[in-house]
């Protein structure tokens, strides 16, 4: 039964820590027949990128994208359940196969993290370039970036497809943030000069980024982007006003212009500027939610 189906898809997914197993598995604790149990698996192994192995009753079973669980058993689709597929319209198929044939194909959607929209624009009024990569099928990564106006988007890709990508921006001299939530991602992080992870991610995600979003919409990561640049910006205010007063005043002490006290006097007031200058990055400040 279908029931029966979603709890053997689950027993295959309660380890994972991808959004879409996480999907099955809330699914699973909704079945409308509560007698029914989790069937026990062994031998389970995640593949990267692409699934789920494990064996049931003696059984190997593959669930993940389509082409991993029909490597299981070797029978194409159907004709109809390819059109099913074809149809998916910007959802993610998933397939649950074992080594007779396809047993079930699963459609998710994924919703759009909140403000993603103003914080994409935020970020584009900030002059940055944006790019998505994502494992999912390019059907699915086209119809989300179709709706987000990211012009750069690329489907299909492993992690070592995405690491390769944001090593080859670097080496034309860009500097790359990278922000990502799940275990795929890890690789990609450890390689941007800055990256970010979702609190809603998996452990080696956050463990791998220098910043962690505690909330789950985006709009912190503007608010930190543009801080960052309003901090940069008074740094180097504060650097010039001190090259200025000490090519002026050292001078001046030297030839006697200056007294000791008055230097003194000089350098404190100098001091409190800059303290001063600095604290102008409280006012308005945003309330952001970020670890780092």
């Amino acid at each position: 039964t279908q029931d029966e189906v979603i709890l053997l898809a689950a027993a295959l997914e309660q380890g994972s820590e991808h959004p879409l197993g996480r999907a099955l598995c809330l699914a699973a604790k909704q079945c409308s027949h509560p007698q029914y149990a989790l069937p026990q698996v062994q031998d389970l192994r995640a593949v990267t990128g692409q699934g789920v192995e494990a064996r049931v009753n003696d059984v190997a079973m593959r669930i993940g994208v389509p082409a991993y669980a029909r490597a299981l058993h070797g029978q194409p689709l159907s004709a109809e359940a390819q059109r099913w597929v074809d149809a998916a319209g910007g959802g993610s198929v998933v397939a649950l196969a074992d080594t007779s044939g396809w047993l079930a194909l699963f459609r998710l959607r994924d919703h759009l993290r909140p403000q993603v929209h103003e914080t994409l624009a935020a970020l584009r009024d900030a002059g940055l370039q944006i790019s998505l990569l994502s494992g999912d099928a390019p059907a699915t990564v086209a119809t989300v970036a179709n709706e987000l106006g990211i012009t750069d988007a690329h489907g299909g890709q492993t992690p070592e497809a995405k690491h390769a990508f944001i090593r080859r921006l670097q080496e034309r001299g860009a500097i790359v943030a990278m922000i990502g939530d799940g275990v795929n991602d890890a690789p990609v992080l450890a390689q941007a000069q800055v990256s970010i992870a979702m609190g809603s991610g998996t452990d080696l995600a956050r463990q791998q980024a220098d910043i962690v979003l505690l909330t789950a919409g985006l709009l912190p990561l503007a608010q930190a982007a543009a801080l960052a640049r309003r901090t940069l910006r008074i740094v180097r205010q504060n650097l010039v006003w001190a090259f200025a007063y000490n090519l002026l005043a050292i001078p001046l002490a030297m030839t006697g212009f200056v007294t000791p006290w008055m230097a003194g006097i000089g350098m404190s007031a100098s001091s409190l500027l800059v303290v001063l200058n600095a604290l102008r990055l409280q006012r308005g400040k945003p309330d952001m939610h970020l670890h780092v």
